[in-house]
């Protein structure tokens, strides 16, 4: 056998039966350094050495393979801490790494990660019942990880990307239709909360874009509402439990200048009085925060609160059904959900023929392929219905015969 040539590094067995691999790694203050691969059996380390070799190849460091996943993932989490990512969104990191993702691959050495075992990972979790949407979360989470991880030089490729996500079924929207719009409104007037659903409805804001309105951020007399902050509860490291916050909203497009319709001026206009008198009710007791939706006593209100409201409302019973069990009567409207509002805005313009485009900087959709691919059912009927209307318009009448003349009746 011919002799190996520099850079192709040599395998030998040690006295105690391990095998070790060397391969030159450079220099180091002016020394040559090598870096030495063990393993239990002559093929282990062959497959290494070859692994350590191609990374020299691609230009990135060798690493030795003791570095697990675990670790990785560990060390990318606090890159990921506030404010690199915004508290919500660590936290869904946090969780899915502490969960999912450190309990499958927690101990597999990093530099072995297998887009098989990603694979298998994801079809262990469809096994286990959990949502195809959930999944892809856990595969994004990873691949993300995996990004940097390969921008340090520490990984040769990203398996996670290279593992297809699964098939997201597109679900349903569940929205008002003009009528139970109006029948909602209806419903609302007078509540404490009115001007909250009222604003939801007609802006399409998200919760924490309304609860995280201040009064400085809302002109009424120009008619002019600008989306400054979201309100989230948050978390801090070392803290028990999490405190209410106001931080950037989601996006950058989140952030944005909206023309109030007269229907939420209104609302705003009568919650403003209904503030005040709440205020000087309070008393001493009131703390000024400037928000636009506070509790009873001027503090931040909790998404919790909002949403408790917001279902014992829907569960409103129609009064008028003769069966005596008030909890079996009818509802007055469709179980929908807070978020559900949101689309309501959107779906009710859309049906008043307002261009996507405007729906897209009034939700604040950082893409106009996100507001297409989110209501693109619902243009797709404006569009049958567009078509229904040119046929109504160029279909010729029956001709009728009148005093001896042919005439067409439109």
């Amino acid at each position: 056998m011919s002799r190996r040539g520099n850079s192709e590094g040599s395998i030998y067995q040690r006295n105690d039966g391990r095998w070790v691999a060397t391969i030159h790694d450079g220099y180091r203050d002016g020394k040559r350094h090598r870096k030495s691969i063990y393993g239990t059996t002559r093929n282990e380390v062959q497959k290494e050495l070859t692994r350590a070799l191609r990374a020299q190849q691609l230009g990135l460091p060798v690493e030795s393979g003791r570095l697990t996943v675990g670790d990785w993932l560990k060390q990318w989490l606090e890159m990921q801490k506030p404010p690199a990512t915004k508290p919500k969104t660590y936290t869904a990191y946090e969780n899915q790494v502490r969960i999912h993702l450190i309990p499958a691959f927690g101990r597999r050495p990093l530099v072995k990660l297998q887009p098989q075992e990603v694979r298998e990972f994801m079809q262990s979790k469809a096994q286990a019942g959990l949502a195809p949407k959930s999944i892809r979360h856990f595969r994004a989470t990873l691949r993300n990880a995996l990004n940097v991880a390969m921008r340090d030089g520490l990984v040769a490729r990203n398996v996670a990307a290279l593992v297809k996500p699964p098939r997201l079924l597109k679900s349903t929207l569940h929205v008002f239709t003009r009528e139970e719009a109006l029948r909602f409104l209806s419903i609302v007037r007078g509540h404490r909360l009115e001007s909250i659903f009222t604003v939801a409805l007609s802006l399409g804001l998200r919760e924490g874009e309304i609860l995280g309105l201040r009064w400085q951020d809302v002109d009424l007399d120009a008619g002019r509402l600008e989306v400054a902050n979201s309100l989230q509860r948050v978390k801090r490291p070392g803290a028990k439990k999490g405190k209410l916050e106001l931080i950037a909203p989601k996006t950058d497009r989140s952030s944005r200048v909206i023309a109030l319709p007269q229907v939420a001026i209104s609302a705003l206009y009568a919650h403003r009085g209904r503030q005040a008198e709440e205020r000087r009710a309070a008393g001493s007791s009131w703390r000024e925060t400037g928000m636009v939706f506070p509790t009873r006593i001027g503090t931040m209100m909790d998404q919790r609160n909002l949403l408790r409201s917001f279902y014992a409302i829907m569960d409103t019973r129609d009064p008028t059904d003769p069966e005596p069990d008030k909890k079996k009567k009818r509802k007055l409207l469709p179980q929908l959900r807070f978020h559900d509002l949101r689309h309501s805005a959107a779906t009710l313009l859309l049906a008043q023929g307002v261009h996507p485009r405007y729906i897209m900087e009034l939700l604040g959709h950082s893409s106009f392929s996100l507001t297409m691919n989110t209501y693109g059912h619902i243009l797709e009927e404006m569009k049958k219905e567009t078509a229904r209307q040119t046929d109504a318009v160029f279909t010729v009448a029956p001709a009728k015969v009148i005093a001896g003349t042919s005439v067409r009746v439109a």
